[in-house]
């Protein structure tokens, strides 16, 4: 099953900008990802057509599975 670790923030032009990172550890916690998230507000490491990312929206990992019904 893969998985990716979504790190959304909000943006000095009121929008939204989410990095995703693919295979995150299994083991990351509030805390590991909550830091890293401030850090890139703090050293302002993106920009993007939103805008800089300035505050923590939301993290989440999301799992998907592939299921092949024909293959070749």
């Amino acid at each position: 099953m893969a998985s990716k670790l979504e790190l959304i923030f909000a943006t000095d032009q009121h929008g939204k900008f989410k990095l995703t990172l693919h295979d995150p550890r299994p083991d990351l916690t509030e805390a590991d990802v909550e830091s890293a998230m401030n850090t890139i507000i703090e050293k302002n490491v993106f920009s993007s057509s939103a805008g800089n990312p300035t505050e923590i929206l939301s993290a989440r990992v999301v799992s998907t599975e592939t299921v092949d019904i024909i293959s070749a």
